[in-house]
């Protein structure tokens, strides 16, 4: 009897010495959203009937742009309705909210090798990188902003002193006189 009793503790404590080798689970936040974003099969859309979960209830195209720059600003202004249905369709897999979808597939878009290698690794325990709050810090938006407007203004002044000037053109036309073209 006692043989048992010692031989009982003894697998006890070697299923939970073992335990603790055992994978994290998963540090990624699942909501409670009744309503969440659903797989219409006849107009083949996510759609979703809860205002905060529609389009315009998280941050804008602006937001976007200070998130992850102006691949995904571009891809949100020139293909809205995929954009929208890229984001329903992940709120829907990974249970979670509109500006968190969003933040994720604006990195996604961003760089979806990085994207992927850090949705891995947060799977194998890593830290769960916050994309939706991602370059909003004061500071970086001010740094942010500053150095946007100096690109601007330096390739607008580029072009436009060009145009201006027609070094373009001249530049243009004695290419072609180099290459025997003219």
């Amino acid at each position: 009897m006692t043989r048992t009793i010692l031989s009982s503790i003894f697998v006890a404590a070697l299923i939970g010495y073992c335990s603790a080798f055992a994978p994290l689970q998963s540090s990624v936040r699942k909501t409670s959203l009744s309503m969440a974003p659903r797989f219409d099969k006849t107009s083949e859309k996510w759609i979703t009937d809860v205002p905060e979960e529609m389009e315009g209830s998280s941050y804008g195209p602006i937001g976007t742009l200070y998130r992850a720059g102006p691949k995904p600003f571009f891809t949100r202004i020139f293909n809205p309705d995929t954009y929208d249905q890229a984001v329903l369709k992940y709120m829907a897999q990974d249970g979670c909210d509109r500006k968190e979808a969003q933040g994720n597939m604006d990195a996604f878009l961003e760089n979806p090798q990085d994207w992927g290698f850090q949705k891995v690794s947060e799977q194998n325990g890593a830290y769960k990188k916050d994309y939706a709050n991602a370059n909003m810090e004061p500071k970086q938006v001010i740094l942010t902003t500053v150095w946007g407007v100096g690109v601007v203004y330096f390739l607008a002044s580029l072009v436009y002193n060009g145009v201006q000037d027609q070094a373009l053109v001249g530049s243009f036309h004695r290419t072609m006189e180099l290459l025997g073209m003219e």
